[in-house]
């Protein structure tokens, strides 16, 4: 249980927050994130993606009851940002508390071992070949434990609730529809891989089912009522922000459906294969998984440009698409050029998270060049994989504001 000490000091916690979030700075970056995602932006927006480096700069947590963490770490993960280095992520007066939603596909658990810094893995994989195994695949698992989540929401609004407004959100959609990944858990990406050319009737099966059980899974979760508009400051894609009056649309009447939300596709493991063959294996399966969405974000660190003209480009509603450090960026700027879809540029994290010292003037030159090929279009720079900042945190503020004054020159 919460202590009445541990209490009063999340109370004061929860006021330096309500504190940020009626700043004026609040409101005008949610104005500059509503005409950005509608396309009408007056500038790039900037974010600092800090959960990969929150150890570096979360000070001893104070709490000693598990309740008590959790929301101390929340609290700080929201102030200590706007704190250390202000880019356009907005404090509001909303303390989050997610439903404990899971799922297991096909009704198979996964085997993954981790590296010591638990980030890298291996995959033990469910089965190699398709032949003969595809009988494994049962229906899969989705599992919602409303007991645990109301009680969290109700710790939080007796803790906080008259300082912060208690709002339940989904996370769990942000990342379930990588559809290519889900197989790479299964089979191994060597197996996969090697299954689009020895067992090509197999690998469509298995994608077709795929689809159909993600599709289940979105319907499963509108009936379980967890499905929760995300059109304000609400986190989807590779790093980016929802804010849009577009959505949930005319036809809402209050029941939450997967058409009224933003969504996020990506095949990172598609890398290994040609354009063809993501056409024809892997395509297809996106443009079914895209279209139960209101909006749409595709991708992550895959290079988008060898599969964006045959394919990415059409996916119904693709408002933003991520532009990673492994991407053509002259080629993917003139694509962007017209302005209808978002460059989502993903810095590479190599100038923050490798060395202590941050080389300015190499970032600088950096930045400037996708600021003078993105400079007819609609961007925005979303800083992601920062491992280590080797106690610097000062290049953090540095980095955005490089950024403000190239993006602004």
């Amino acid at each position: 249980m919460i202590s009445e000490n541990e209490k009063l000091y999340l109370r004061e916690l929860a006021k330096k927050q309500k504190e940020l979030a009626c700043l004026p700075i609040m409101e005008e970056r949610k104005r500059l994130w509503y005409l950005h995602n509608a396309l009408k932006g007056e500038r790039p927006m900037v974010v600092m993606e800090e959960g990969t480096f929150l150890e570096e700069i979360l000070p001893p947590l104070k709490c000693q009851s598990e309740d008590g963490r959790r929301i101390e770490r929340q609290l700080l993960q929201t102030i200590l940002p706007e704190q250390l280095f202000q880019d356009d992520k907005v404090v509001t007066d909303e303390f989050r508390v997610e439903v404990m939603v899971d799922f297991r596909l096909f009704d198979i658990a996964l085997k993954k071992i981790f590296a010591s810094d638990g980030v890298g893995f291996h995959i033990d994989p469910a089965f190699e070949y398709l032949e003969g195994n595809l009988g494994l695949l049962k229906e899969s698992v989705f599992t919602y434990d409303r007991d645990e989540t109301l009680r969290r929401k109700a710790v939080a609004e007796e803790v906080l609730g008259d300082i912060l407004n208690v709002r339940l959100v989904n996370t769990v959609n942000c990342w379930s529809f990588a559809l290519t990944e889900h197989i790479v858990f299964l089979m191994g990406m060597e197996n996969m891989f090697c299954a689009m050319k020895t067992e090509e009737d197999e690998f469509h099966m298995l994608m077709s089912r795929l689809v159909e059980e993600m599709i289940h899974f979105l319907r499963w979760q509108e009936k379980q009522d967890i499905l929760f508009l995300n059109n304000g400051n609400d986190y989807m894609g590779s790093g980016s922000f929802c804010f849009s009056t577009e959505l949930p649309g005319a036809d809402f009447n209050g029941k939450v459906l997967s058409k009224h939300v933003w969504g996020h596709l990506n095949s990172q493991e598609s890398i290994g294969i040609s354009p063809e063959m993501y056409h024809e294996f892997i395509a297809p399966y996106y443009r079914r998984m895209a279209d139960e969405f209101g909006l749409l974000y595709y991708g992550c660190c895959e290079p988008v440009e060898l599969y964006w003209d045959q394919d990415i480009s059409k996916y119904p509603n693709l408002r933003k698409v991520s532009i990673s450090p492994w991407c053509n960026e002259e080629f993917m700027a003139e694509r962007l050029a017209a302005g209808n879809v978002i460059y989502s540029r993903k810095p590479s994290p190599n100038f923050l998270g490798v060395k202590k010292e941050f080389d300015e003037d190499a970032f600088r030159k950096y930045i400037r060049h996708t600021a003078e090929l993105t400079k007819g279009g609609k961007t925005e720079y979303i800083f992601r994989d920062i491992y280590k900042l080797h106690g610097n945190l000062e290049k953090l503020r540095k980095a955005v504001q490089i950024v403000r004054e190239e993006t602004n020159r």
